[in-house]
């Protein structure tokens, strides 16, 4: 069974995910990160493809993604550190990334390659979902490579549905129409569209991302989903901390306050 689908049968609530960015802060940094995070109780990673033109990430992922690329990161380049990594590490492992990057190396090429080295699903925001749908569905599921589609606030009814029927792996709820970034909690207009997601009773777990960051905004991703997504705040702790070690347990310590 896909590691994704094992997850959400075990654990229905409280689950952590986090987001972080290939070869950055140092190219050979993505399996030392991985072990860590496994190591310290994280349930589900995604990592980030980095690309040039990141429209959905705000300026922190943006800047660790520019870093990244110069330090030599490429999607080749990752394979081989998730085909490595992957002999240590039994949780779920997610590559987010944009389609240009994918479409070059070739839809099918990419999905064969992800099940070959333990990829389990793969987040590509700006994939139409009518693409996805009409020309790429069957391919994936050939190869049980999980698409997380994302939905935000402005998302109709109609399309979550649709997402929902067409999809099995986990919904990306996105808590604002925005970019990626931190923030100190939600407003009540955040609360509702939560409320009125949950009140859909969707076939697939959800988690939710955007800007959570400390112990309240954790609380609440949980407490309207089965879990929660943090970026953007493990890239500056990854950042400000000189080991990945005290990135990690910072962390910790920043999602008990």
């Amino acid at each position: 069974m896909n590691r994704i689908k094992q997850l959400f049968n075990n654990k229905q609530k409280d689950i952590l995910s986090i987001y972080f960015t290939a070869g950055y802060p140092n190219l050979a940094d993505t399996g030392k990160i991985i072990k860590e995070l496994e190591k310290n109780g994280i349930d589900l990673i995604e990592v980030g493809i980095p690309f040039s033109d990141p429209m959905a990430d705000g300026p922190t992922i943006q800047e660790s993604g520019t870093l990244a690329l110069k330090n030599g990161m490429n999607l080749k380049l990752l394979f081989e550190q998730i085909k490595e990594v992957r002999k240590e590490v039994e949780l779920p492992l997610l590559l987010m990334g944009y389609l240009n990057p994918i479409m070059q190396y070739g839809i099918e090429n990419f999905c064969k390659k992800c099940k070959e080295v333990g990829v389990d699903g793969a987040i590509i925001p700006d994939l139409p979902f009518n693409d996805y749908s009409t020309k790429y569905k069957s391919i994936f599921e050939t190869y049980d490579i999980k698409v997380i589609m994302l939905i935000t606030p402005e998302t109709s009814e109609e399309r979550i549905r649709l997402i929902d029927e067409n999809t099995d792996g986990f919904i990306y709820m996105v808590s604002s129409a925005s970019t990626t970034g931190a923030q100190k909690s939600f407003d009540d207009k955040k609360v509702e569209y939560f409320q009125k997601i949950n009140s859909m009773k969707l076939r697939n777990p959800r988690l939710i991302g955007f800007g959570i960051s400390n112990k309240t905004t954790l609380e609440v991703a949980q407490s309207y989903a089965n879990g929660a997504i943090i970026g953007s705040k493990f890239i500056t702790l990854l950042k400000d901390n000189n080991t990945i070690e005290k990135a990690v347990q910072e962390l910790k310590n920043t999602l008990k306050t």
